[in-house]
This record gives C-alpha cells, structure tokens and sequence, in this order.
C-alpha cells in the first residue's frame, strides 16, 4: 500500500475526471503512474544504448532502404 499526497489542484483535476468517467481516482493514478515508468525505462534503455561502443548506427538514408520507404 502507497499513500500519496496530491496538491489540491491535482486532486480536484483528478476528482472531476473520476466522476466524469466514472472510475475510480485510483484508476488513473496506477495509469499514470505506470506510463510514466515505462517513459523512464526507455529513456534508461536509450541512453545505455547511446553509450554502448558496439552498436551499429544507420543513416536516415539507409534507414529508409531498409524499410523500403
């Protein structure tokens, strides 16, 4: 269990969208929260990825061949 304080402008935005879809404020908390991590992942990856002295670089160019567009 998590307990989270939210400015009372974040609350109220989170309350009204609660009752207008009818789902719990819950809901988009654990929604928002997982997209956000998943974000960080990828930013993570990215850079790992961008340090790695292995890793094969193409060309837009070349990029475009390779999808053939």
């Amino acid at each position: 269990m998590l307990s989270v304080r939210l400015d009372k402008e974040l609350e109220e935005e989170l309350e009204k969208l609660a009752k207008r879809t009818k789902r719990p404020k819950s809901f988009f908390v654990k929604e928002a929260l997982r997209e956000y991590l998943q974000d960080v992942k990828d930013v993570l990856e990215a850079k790992e990825r961008l340090s790695d002295p292995k890793r094969e670089l193409l060309t837009l160019d070349e990029l475009k061949r390779e999808l053939d567009v």
